[in-house]
């Protein structure tokens, strides 16, 4: 009989790249019962219903349109939902899952039974912009642009069996995508930066498994007049001053000039987000970097569902 003091998990979806990484994280871990399906019965709506509301905490690591089917089978108001698709990110009842995103944010991750997780590259964008936009330092009116390059199991199972297969030699180089302006996370990446425009974005898979870095350059111009790399590393480092997994490192980082490049999968097998800001008098470049894997999908999952849960919210990361 299930204890008081085990939480029950049931993770809807379980064999993609997000649900397998989050089940590694439980399967470690003594508070947690994992609630499973039989696997013939894995794609059996009732059974899914059921395991769905019998759970303390579910997680949605499915497509957009069967993470909305699933919500709308849960009927029991204990179950708490915290989805890993794009489906509900932007939507005013559900929470985003970025506790790092504003001080009433863990608040309100605490209070609700509806998290949206966020997505990789919107995670670090938004740690970088967002404390710059509340400080008055970038308007709300910029347009900006970003450039993302990440590791191919961003894609999931598909895209990390092309590459692993090793045959086709186009894989080799780095591959620019998402070229009709209308990557998917686009729009929380400008609702939860609070901008007005959503930026301009190119993300670029490389043929590395998992790793990620966001870049965002801007010219001095574009912030509030005066602005310096120094008073936007100054912002940043006030915003996440005592966070355990957003880390500002030193302005004009002198390990990576000393490198002469910089090291994308540098936060890789953690839950760590390391935050950037190069520059001269004139222009700024800021950066993220983050385990596409860790903190940008399964790692923030499991964060938030410690958070929820009351527990310490790096318990198993």
């Amino acid at each position: 009989e299930h204890s008081a003091m085990t939480t029950r998990v049931f993770v809807d979806g379980q064999e993609g790249t997000t649900g397998l990484r989050i089940n590694e994280y439980l399967a470690k871990r003594s508070d947690i019962e994992v609630l499973r399906a039989a696997p013939e019965l894995r794609k059996d709506p009732a059974e899914r219903a059921r395991l769905l509301n019998a759970a303390d905490v579910a997680f949605l690591c499915l497509p957009d349109a069967a993470a909305r089917e699933a919500a709308a089978l849960v009927t029991n108001p204990h179950t708490c939902l915290i989805d890993a698709s794009t489906a509900h990110r932007t939507a005013s009842d559900w929470v985003f899952g970025l506790p790092e995103l504003a001080p009433d944010q863990r608040a309100r991750l605490r209070a609700t039974k509806r998290i949206a997780n966020p997505g990789c590259h919107s995670t670090a964008f938004i740690l970088l912009i967002r404390p710059l936009v509340d400080a008055g330092l970038i308007p709300q009116s910029a347009t900006l642009s970003a450039t993302s390059i990440t590791g191919y199991s961003g894609g999931g199972k598909k895209m990390i069996d092309q590459y692993e297969a090793g045959r086709d030699p186009r894989l080799q180089s780095p591959r620019p995508y998402a070229l009709g302006m209308t990557h998917k996370h686009l729009p929380e990446m400008a609702v939860h930066s609070q901008l007005e425009n959503r930026p301009i974005f190119v993300p670029i898979v490389g043929n590395f498994l998992k790793g990620l870095a966001v870049s965002v350059p801007l010219h001095l111009a574009q912030t509030r007049r005066g602005t310096t790399a120094e008073q936007l590393h100054a912002a940043l480092a006030e915003r996440y001053q005592g966070e355990r997994f957003v880390h500002v490192m030193p302005l004009r980082d002198p390990a990576v000039l000393a490198e002469n490049y910089f090291d994308v999968q540098a936060c890789n097998d953690t839950n760590r987000a390391e935050l950037f800001v190069f520059g001269n008098e004139t222009q700024v470049l800021l950066m993220c970097r983050l385990d596409n894997l860790g903190k940008g999908a399964s790692g923030a999952a499991v964060q938030c569902m410690n958070l929820h849960l009351g527990v310490d919210e790096g318990l198993g990361l």
